[in-house]
């Protein structure tokens, strides 16, 4: 079963696989990213508060981060953004930790970076007021206008030796032992990614509980307690929600009537459809798709 939530990066340079993304409350480059729905990937990922305010989640813990503020997501980490105050801006930094090795086996990959990327370690808020995340800060707001900057001959060598400056401040600062989840926050992370990846590869679908539950090998209850535990929410109550965002998307790019819609997202009801739909946007499918098109 492919995992929609395992997500694979997509690099402008393939032979350069690091890039920063640039998110605001209206628009994300480079396109083609889920920021507002939970996913993982490979790469490690620095994300810069550079306007505003903006809500991540981490593994279920909601964090808010104000401009000048970042947070480190290891690679494996589920996460998604929660909100993009109006008028804020966010960037991410991803690329893969074999940028910080070197070259494969390593005495670098061995000692300062598998040893971390590898661990229970899942993310670091890093704020002004502590002098080494203050350093951090500095590098990062560095490294976006590096990538802003016309890219002149070494830039990719220049980009490199800031990133693994970045990574040797975080790890000679940060001791595993008080950092590391508890030891079963793994096996509950994994649970909840092959559940939701279940729900988003079949929500179009008439799906009970029980297929859900099955996805992680669980019973109905440890799937509701799952859930709960990481998402605050019922798998019921996730999937009304990931159906919403999906009709949301078709009312942008389709002129679909809204029964059909409501069909294709997995609604055997158009007027249960409409409810829940108003019930998370506040407003009904009509009305969100004509204040986008006048917003066009």
């Amino acid at each position: 079963m492919a995992n929609k939530l395992h997500e694979i990066n997509h690099y402008p340079d393939a032979s350069f696989p690091y890039a920063m993304y640039t998110i605001t409350s209206l628009s994300c480059t480079h396109e083609g990213r889920g920021f507002n729905e939970l996913h993982w990937h490979e790469e490690l990922q620095f994300t810069l508060v550079t306007e505003g305010k903006i809500i991540i989640q981490v593994n279920g813990v909601n964090h808010e981060l104000a401009a000048g503020e970042a947070i480190f997501i290891n690679k494996g980490v589920l996460h998604e953004t929660k909100q993009v105050i109006q008028n804020s801006e966010y960037v991410s930094f991803n690329f893969p930790d074999k940028l910080l090795a070197f070259y494969s086996d390593s005495y670098m990959e061995k000692n300062y970076v598998l040893p971390f990327t590898n661990s229970l370690f899942l993310s670091l808020i890093i704020k002004s007021d502590v002098e080494w995340q203050s350093i951090m800060l500095e590098t990062l707001w560095v490294l976006k206008d590096m990538f802003i900057a016309n890219k002149n001959w070494g830039w990719e060598y220049e980009v490199s030796i800031k990133t693994v400056q970045l990574w040797l401040t975080m790890i000679k600062n940060v001791s595993l032992t008080s950092m590391e989840s508890p030891k079963n926050t793994k096996q509950q992370q994994e649970r909840i990614q092959l559940m939701i990846s279940y729900i988003h590869q079949n929500y179009s679908n008439n799906i009970i509980l029980q297929e859900i539950a099955e996805a992680a090998h669980l019973s109905i209850s440890e799937c509701n307690r799952s859930f709960k535990r990481t998402l605050h929410m019922t798998p019921y109550d996730y999937l009304i929600k990931y159906r919403i965002k999906k009709s949301a998307e078709l009312l942008n790019v389709t002129g679909c009537s809204i029964t059909e819609i409501a069909g294709r997202v997995g609604f055997n009801n158009v007027n249960h459809f409409i409810q829940s739909f108003k019930k998370h946007l506040s407003k009904t499918p009509n009305e969100y798709r004509k204040d986008k098109n006048e917003r066009m």
